[in-house]
């Protein structure tokens, strides 16, 4: 969908006109909600790139190329089921210049600096939007990521920053989308998500419990074995795509499972989607679509 008219005029403006990013943000439609008619939300991701986290199934690099990035991204925003777009500063800009974002919600993605594999990598500091930025830029709210691992004291900033920024986009009338994952170090020192209840069920009351008001909080995790564990909490969910497994019938599935449970309104999903072992995304997209609207 991206033709080499558009790439060129991209790479023109990004060299000749830096103020168009301002006036595309300004110009931006906002649709009036961020649930859509049938009250659910469905958002494609693409802030992984920021922390560094480039690979998909075997390609360590499948992100790396921007303009297969923007490619993929264009075809799933052509979906209508899809209501916007969570990322960072400069994908969400090149989609404003690329004029893909209007009537979209668009989140913007606030903490990048857990570089994927990094030593420090639960020392996850805000490196992207801050609250202002998303207030001034018209963006519907701001996403964050908060990696909990008992072990690693880097836990504690990233539970500081998340919770200054609930209190920023609250008092602003933004939402704080908090996602937030437990994890352990094996023998190795890799880190791995813990997907037991009782871990879930404990990240879940936690990310809740942030700021000074959760009137404006969403949560955003993954697909529960148990959809009971989502009993934890009032506050509305999406549920994230995650890494994908390779099988896209399991993890439809397994998302299909959660969505039907009532504090569940809709899917937030990345790289499951925009590259499927198939190579079909708007196929991926519409699949996903179908999922969320069978429960909706």
């Amino acid at each position: 969908m991206l033709t080499d008219a558009q790439w060129a005029s991209l790479l023109h403006t990004r060299a000749t006109d830096p103020n168009a990013v301002a006036i595309a943000y300004a110009a931006r439609r906002r649709r009036p909600s961020l649930l859509s008619g049938r009250g659910t939300l469905f958002l494609v991701a693409a802030d992984h790139p920021a922390r560094g986290a480039l690979g998909v199934g075997g390609d360590p690099l499948a992100m790396s190329d921007r303009r297969e990035l923007l490619d993929r991204l264009l075809t799933a925003l052509a979906n209508p089921a899809v209501d916007g777009l969570l990322a960072t500063p400069d994908v969400v800009e090149e989609l404003l210049l690329l004029d893909a974002l209007h009537d979209k919600i668009v989140i913007g993605s606030m903490n990048r600096g857990g570089l994927a594999g990094a030593d420090w990598e639960i020392d996850d500091r805000f490196t992207g939007y801050d609250g202002q930025s998303i207030s001034d830029n018209r963006l519907d709210g701001g996403k964050m990521l908060l990696r909990i691992v008992d072990s690693d004291a880097g836990t504690i900033p990233t539970l500081q920053g998340c919770a200054d920024a609930v209190t920023d986009l609250a008092g602003q009338g933004l939402m704080a989308m908090v996602e937030p994952l437990p994890y352990t170090r094996d023998a190795d020192g890799k880190l791995v998500l813990q997907k037991d209840s009782q871990s879930l069920a404990r990240a879940i009351t936690v990310a809740s419990a942030l700021g000074v008001t959760s009137a404006y909080t969403w949560l955003k995790l993954p697909a529960p074995s148990d959809p009971k564990v989502l009993d934890t909490t009032t506050l509305p969910v999406v549920v994230l795509g995650g890494v994908p497994s390779g099988n896209p019938a399991e993890d439809l599935a397994a998302w299909g499972d959660a969505l039907s449970h009532p504090v569940v309104r809709g899917l937030v999903i990345g790289r499951a989607l925009l590259y499927p072992p198939d190579g079909d995304v708007a196929g991926a997209v519409q699949a996903a679509a179908k999922v969320l609207e069978a429960v909706s």
